[in-house]
């Protein structure tokens, strides 16, 4: 996967070489190009794991950008509500299925990136992550919306 993708940066270099501008613009031109050729050669190159992975990690990105919007709109409502004693904040134990240091790290960043939450520890053996949040009233809940959104992805794009 990483040697597939160095090749494809390095014809994206080449397409700015042609070119004769490395701008953003044609930089990413010449990576989609360059994943048009590595696509049309997949068979014979034995590309084509390339490709999902590169998919699941676009569905990864998604989900994320799909939940940011959904707990910031969670956070605008309880900052605008006026009676803040409904709220329940606690740190939460998620028990990891990742065991990869990559893995955990890119779990442990999406979770503090998400408004709301917060990573703040991960456990000594690295199978339990401590997470802060705004507002738990049902911590299983929060402990499956992680899994379901997260973790499972992260599994699915990474292994």
């Amino acid at each position: 996967m990483m040697g597939l993708f160095l090749i494809n940066i390095l014809l994206a270099a080449a397409w700015g070489a042609v070119t004769g501008s490395f701008s953003p613009l044609s930089l990413v031109f010449g990576f989609v190009l360059g994943a048009a050729v590595l696509y049309m050669i997949r068979e014979q190159i034995g590309t084509g794991g390339y490709f999902v992975r590169s998919w699941r990690v676009f569905i990864l990105v998604w989900t994320f950008i799909y939940e940011l919007v959904l707990s910031a709109v969670r956070v605008a409502k309880i900052v605008c509500t006026p009676d803040l004693s409904t709220l329940q904040p606690g740190i939460i134990a998620y028990p990891l299925t990742v065991d990869r240091d990559f893995e955990i790290t890119l779990l442990a960043n999406l979770i503090t990136l998400t408004p709301g939450t917060l990573t703040v520890d991960v456990s000594e053996d690295r199978k339990v992550l401590y997470v802060h949040c705004i507002d738990v009233p049902d911590p299983e809940a929060t402990i499956t919306d992680i899994r379901e959104a997260f973790e499972r992805k992260i599994l699915e794009a990474f292994r």
